[in-house]
């Protein structure tokens, strides 16, 4: 007969909270192992003469709740095997409910030979519906302490988060709670539910969920669900309901007829609006138009899920795929030591990509720049190609000789009285140079020439400030006067 492990929930608490069946198997199997000595039902074992070995050993010797789980689980295996005889695990609770021993076991037992015979227990969770009052018919997600993320969250459902061990598990709780809950969100803490003499249930606000003095194994903590618009308007879900009911047949009029075309310019506007919000270091701002981005590719999105082609996560899906490829110096076994070393990984993992998708090697180096860029910033990225394979001066010193060429040429073709399409290819030429200048020194053009910008209409401000205060007009001053308070905004700046 091979070994057998036979696993038992025994409760959530007390002595009542062990089945009749799990208390036969405990007196009838003499082999008796406890996950931990620490929990309320273990007492009517020793007050019923019934011996027991603890694996609370484990938590002492280990750093970390995974690695006690790991040697507990192969210490059950060991002990099996050697004896041959049948031995009884009993566990908290259930033991298909949080508890990762069982389920290593599951996944290791019958390599090893060994028989898993699992008995069930009434879970912590029974007591957790009756304790604290809801039904999870509602909805109702149950979450790991160690494991919570934002992402997770979802306020429409009750969120039990269990094995809230300590203080500094409560901390990270409450972080992660933080990034979708107000500071002052109501939770609930709940200990010993259920066991007569130790359970307490207290409600406290979120911020102070790490206050609380009293924490250990039986510790959870429950965010009842809520349908409070703002929780529900903190969830992507919630931004696609919005967009797909817009544009439904119910929807908005005007947004049903949109087409790709016809709100094309709106990306355009809305993504300079934003690069605005970014040059002025205007939070709120950001914020504002951030979300007013993010609506166009909601919106283009949607038209494509109309169609049956993509959805907006089919793009999300895209992107997570496309970031993990390309970063396998972050999650995959390569390393870089620095920013060079992450973009050259980068190009690379870019080029295998094109190679594993059959797409076809680029005609030109030159490839591959968007046809609408901005023409600054195209001459930027059209240099920087250019220069990855050595079609590039050494030094700054020759860029800067090529823009006196070019403006040497630019003034011979204006006062040669030549034609206007020539004089604006000579400036075409002395603008090319220019960027390539800003290259050598580390500059973006565009953002250059978006200060410059700036610079000009604050000054340019200056001056019809000063014109108002002397009750000018412009056709009442002349260039001179207005070059003096040019200069003064200058020295002011």
């Amino acid at each position: 007969m091979s070994p057998t492990i036979i696993v038992a929930g025994i409760g959530s608490g007390g002595e009542d909270h062990i089945t009749l069946g799990v208390w036969r198997r405990l007196q009838e199997t003499p082999r008796r192992y406890v996950r931990t000595a620490s929990h309320p039902a273990v007492r009517k074992l020793t007050e019923h003469g019934l011996a027991f070995e603890s694996f609370d050993h484990f938590y002492e010797q280990s750093d970390s709740f995974p690695d006690v789980y790991e040697r507990i689980a192969d210490e059950l295996i060991r002990l099996a095997q050697a004896d041959g005889q049948p031995l009884l695990y009993a566990v908290p609770g259930h033991p298909m409910v949080a508890e990762r021993t069982v389920r290593l076991l599951s996944e290791r037992c019958g390599g090893a030979g060994i028989r898993l015979e699992i008995v069930g227990g009434e879970s912590f969770l029974d007591q957790a519906f009756i304790r604290l009052g809801f039904d999870p018919i509602e909805g109702f997600q149950l979450l790991d302490a160690a494991d919570v993320k934002p992402s997770l969250l979802r306020p429409e459902l009750h969120t039990v988060i269990a094995q809230v061990y300590d203080k500094f598990t409560a901390s990270d709780v409450k972080l992660s709670l933080m990034e979708r809950y107000p500071d002052d969100h109501p939770v609930t803490v709940g200990h010993a539910l259920g066991v007569p003499g130790e359970e307490r249930i207290e409600t406290v606000p979120l911020h102070d969920l790490d206050r609380l003095e009293e924490y250990g194994n039986l510790t959870l903590v429950w965010l009842p669900k809520s349908g409070d618009p703002m929780l529900r308007n903190r969830s992507f879900d919630r931004l696609h309901e919005i967009v797909a009911i817009l544009r439904s047949p119910e929807g908005c009029p005007w947004d049903r007829e949109q087409t790709h075309r016809s709100i094309r310019k709106n990306f355009i506007e809305e993504t300079y609006e934003a690069i605005e919000a970014i040059d002025n270091d205007d939070p709120v701002g950001m914020q504002e138009e951030f979300g007013d981005v993010l609506l166009q590719v909601m919106l283009h999105s949607q038209m494509e899920a109309e169609n049956g082609t993509f959805d907006v996560y089919d793009v999300i899906q895209s992107l997570n795929e496309k970031l993990l490829f390309r970063h396998p110096h972050v999650f995959g076994e390569t390393g870089a030591a620095n920013a060079q070393e992450a973009l050259a990984s980068w190009e690379r993992m870019k080029a295998e990509e094109r190679r594993r998708k059959g797409l076809s090697e680029r005609s030109s180096v030159l490839d591959g720049i968007p046809r609408d860029l901005p023409a600054l910033m195209k001459a930027y990225a059209l240099q920087k190609k250019a220069a990855k394979v050595g079609f590039d001066w050494a030094e700054i010193g020759p860029a800067l000789d090529k823009v006196g060429e070019e403006l040497r040429e630019l003034r011979e073709a204006v006062a040669a009285g030549k034609d206007k399409e020539e004089q604006a290819l000579e400036l075409g030429d002395l603008l090319f140079a220019t960027v390539n200048v800003a290259r050598f020194i580390g500059a973006d053009p565009e953002e250059a020439l978006a200060r410059t910008n700036a610079k000009f209409s604050r000054r340019f401000a200056y001056i019809e400030e000063q014109l108002k205060k002397s009750g000018k007009t412009f056709g009442e001053t002349n260039l001179e006067e207005m070059d003096r308070w040019w200069e003064e905004a200058k020295r002011k700046n």
